[in-house]
C-alpha cells in the first residue's frame, strides 16, 4: 500500500472506530486511561495485521471482537497494576456517558451481563450478532441478556420505584 493511502486509511479507521473502541473498553475496564491503552492496542493490531474485510460490517465486527478480547486479556493479566500515583498522572475525562443512573447500574453488572447489555442496547446488535462477536452461543447471550435485565430490573425498582421498568 502506498504511504499516502496508508495514512488516509489509518485516519479513516481511527475516525470511524475510536469512539466505539473507547466506549466498549471503558465498559470492561472502568478506567479512561486503560480504555485508551486498549484503543491503541486494537489499532496497532489492525494496522499490523492488515486483514482483508468482506465489508464494513465484517470490519466493525473484527474491531469489536478484538477490543473485547484485548480487554479480557487485560483483566486477566497484570495490565491493571497501577504504578503511578494519582497526583502524578493527569487523567483524561471518561467518554461522556448519557446522563442516566441506568448506565451506572449497567456498569455495575458482572462482565458477561454488562457486555451483552451494552452491545445490544447501546450498540444495537442482535443476539446472534453478539454471539458471533463474543464467541458465545446464541443461548448463552440470550441468557446473559435475560439475567442482566432481571438484575437491572431489581436494582432499578429500588432507585426508580414502580414506574414500569
Amino acid at each position: 500500500m502506498e504511504e499516502h493511502s496508508y495514512q488516509e486509511e489509518t485516519e479513516r479507521l481511527v475516525r470511524a472506530y475510536s469512539d466505539l473502541v473507547l466506549r466498549l473498553s471503558y465498559t470492561y475496564l472502568k478506567s479512561t486511561h486503560d480504555a485508551q491503552d486498549i484503543c491503541q492496542t486494537v489499532f496497532l493490531k489492525l494496522l499490523r495485521a492488515k486483514p482483508d474485510f468482506d465489508g464494513p460490517v465484517h470490519e466493525k465486527a473484527w474491531i469489536i471482537r478484538t477490543t473485547a478480547n484485548a480487554c479480557k486479556d487485560a483483566l486477566r493479566g497484570g495490565f491493571r497494576r497501577k504504578t503511578v500515583g494519582l497526583d502524578t498522572a493527569a487523567e483524561a475525562a471518561a467518554p461522556s456517558p448519557p446522563e442516566s443512573g441506568v448506565l451506572d447500574k449497567v456498569m455495575a453488572l458482572s462482565s458477561k451481563y454488562r457486555e451483552a447489555i451494552y452491545l445490544h442496547y447501546f450498540e444495537g446488535y442482535s443476539v446472534s450478532e453478539i454471539a458471533e462477536l463474543t464467541g458465545r452461543s446464541i443461548a448463552a447471550v440470550s441468557a446473559h441478556l435475560s439475567r442482566g435485565r432481571a438484575k437491572l430490573r431489581t436494582v432499578l425498582k429500588g432507585v426508580y420505584g414502580e414506574r414500569g421498568i
